[in-house]
């Protein structure tokens, strides 16, 4: 093994200034000196960092390396498994007993069906934006609506439930909660979907929960797959649209391009996917000796898989550090692969085509209403990366 192969001691907490939507500067160099480097994570457990496209791809779909949460040797104190239901965190056959009856349920087709839903909410959010005035944050008025309502309409939350369940879910996703309010705001929205789901097994209604009551699923479990879907689903896509939004009013020439040609949508859409890549880094465990990159991860050992960097890979991509919605070579990891593929890769894209479609027309002069500098944005320490507010207006 070669003394000289790069080391990461730990993973950046800070982006470059003025460069909100580029990987931290630590990881760009990480990748000039190889797709893998030497890592220590935070509690001094020995690991690798992977920051190559060809490697990060390779590792997610090879079955020797595992995603269960008490094998993430990352600490010096042993780690309990995934409660039950929360399958992002587990192996097989465990994971295919929770994913299996939902992936019917968020085909490309069934999210077509639902277009005209999504139209509606992105109409009505536009509507009281032009209403309120020449000014809002577009976090809290578009980007994390849109989303929340569609999967809270999917899952069967009632509405009026919504906005303290989202208050609960930007606890635990911010990266800024303590940990004992984190624990809080983990056990109240557990707390909540036992209650959802015991409501469900009594009186079911149309959506995915209380179809999932007719299966062999456990209360416990079901609770487990809500909490995933639900945070997920909403998290992930709002911290696209506000900075997708974001990337687009800083690339001009690329927004009035867009403007232009509404038919480099569905470009546009898989470019800001790859360009920001918000889930950043996710882990994985070698269960047996593995060779990647010419080097041996031994069994035990967890190696941190870089999205960001993969996905800004010069060998995969022309000029990768560009935001370009006419781009060719496609093919990111922003959902992931193999096993774990993101399960709601379909509905995020019909909710972003729909939603940054109707804002950039129904808002031709949109800008922000700060500097960009001062655009707050999500710590690295959040496992979705993203901004806080964004403050943007427009003429009347």
């Amino acid at each position: 093994m070669s003394e000289s192969l790069h080391a990461v001691t730990t993973l950046p907490t800070e982006r470059q200034p003025g460069c909100p939507f580029d990987p931290p500067a630590e990881l760009i160099d990480a990748r000039r000196h190889g797709p893998i480097s030497r890592y220590t994570h935070v509690g001094g457990k020995p690991g690798w960092l992977i920051t190559g496209y060809d490697l990060v791809r390779s590792v997610l779909a090879d079955t020797r390396f595992s995603s269960r949460k008490e094998l993430m040797n990352v600490v010096d104190f042993e780690l309990p498994p995934a409660p039950p239901g929360e399958f992002l965190l587990m192996d097989e056959p465990q994971h295919g007993r929770y994913r299996k009856p939902l992936v019917g349920k968020f085909t490309a087709r069934r999210m077509r069906l639902l277009t005209e839903r999504i139209e509606q909410i992105t109409t009505d959010c536009l509507d009281a934006m032009e209403k309120a005035g020449p000014t809002t944050d577009l976090v809290t008025s578009f980007a994390k609506p849109i989303p929340t309502i569609i999967i809270c309409e999917l899952l069967g939350v009632p509405y009026e439930d919504r906005d303290s369940f989202q208050e609960q879910i930007d606890k635990f996703m911010s990266g800024e909660t303590s940990d004992e309010d984190l624990i809080a705001a983990y056990t109240a929205t557990r707390n909540y979907l036992a209650q959802l789901v015991a409501a469900k097994r009594v009186n079911p209604t149309d959506d995915v929960l209380s179809e999932l009551t007719d299966s062999d699923l456990t209360d416990e479990e079901l609770q487990g797959i809500s909490l995933i879907l639900l945070a997920a689903g909403f998290d992930t896509t709002a911290n696209m649209l506000s900075l997708g939004t974001f990337a687009l009013l800083q690339n001009p020439a690329q927004l009035a391009a867009l403007r232009a040609d509404p038919t480099l949508i569905d470009q546009a859409v898989e470019e800001l996917l790859r360009y920001l890549s918000v889930a950043k880094t996710f882990m994985r465990t070698a269960l047996v000796d593995v060779e990647v990159g010419g080097q041996t991860i031994e069994a035990g050992t967890t190696v941190v898989l870089s999205f960001n960097t993969a996905n800004r890979d010069p060998e995969r991509f022309t000029d990768p550090h560009a935001l370009d919605l006419h781009r060719q070579d496609g093919g990111h990891l922003a959902f992931g692969h193999g096993i774990h593929l993101c399960l709601g890769q379909q509905l995020a894209r019909t909710e972003m085509r729909i939603a940054l479609s109707a804002l950039i027309n129904r808002f031709p002069t949109l800008r922000l209403a700060v500097p960009a500098e001062e655009v707050g944005l999500r710590p690295e320490t959040a496992d979705v990366y993203g901004v806080k507010s964004l403050p943007v207006t427009w003429d009347v």
